[in-house]
């Protein structure tokens, strides 16, 4: 317990017992009991107190850590599209005909599918649905 043997024990008791009576000494060790426990219980609370203040702190700095991730992969995110949008935009291809296909025509066809290309065609009056 305390570094107390079995002979301080008994020299205590047999003090208290001298001192306080024997009336009042198994009040006295109630009193003293209870004191113990209510003492034991308040530090297991105050232990348990700190234990959850740890865990809290170490579920905090992860979030932080989370939180700074995140704050820089935004940043990395925004970084790249400022730096796409510096860049000027490249025209887009126009669409031609396969060289292949065109060389194999003659100058006359090439004109007659061009000009078939830029016409809109009309609905016939007869093809049309009612």
């Amino acid at each position: 317990m305390f570094g107390l043997g079995v002979p301080e024990i008994l020299l205590i008791l047999a003090i208290a017992l001298i001192v306080i009576g024997p009336k009042k000494l198994p009040d006295l060790a109630k009193t003293m009991g209870r004191a113990m426990g209510e003492f034991k219980n308040a530090a297991q609370n105050f232990k348990k107190s700190i234990e959850t203040e740890n865990s809290i702190k170490e579920f905090k700095n992860s979030g932080d850590i989370i939180k700074k991730d995140i704050k820089d992969t935004v940043k990395d995110i925004n970084n790249k599209a400022d730096e796409k949008s510096d860049q000027p935009e490249q025209p887009e291809e126009s669409e031609k005909p396969d060289d292949t296909y065109s060389a194999s025509m003659s100058d006359n066809t090439k004109l007659k599918v061009n000009n078939t290309k830029n016409k809109k065609i009309k609905p016939n009056k007869d093809n049309t649905d009612k």
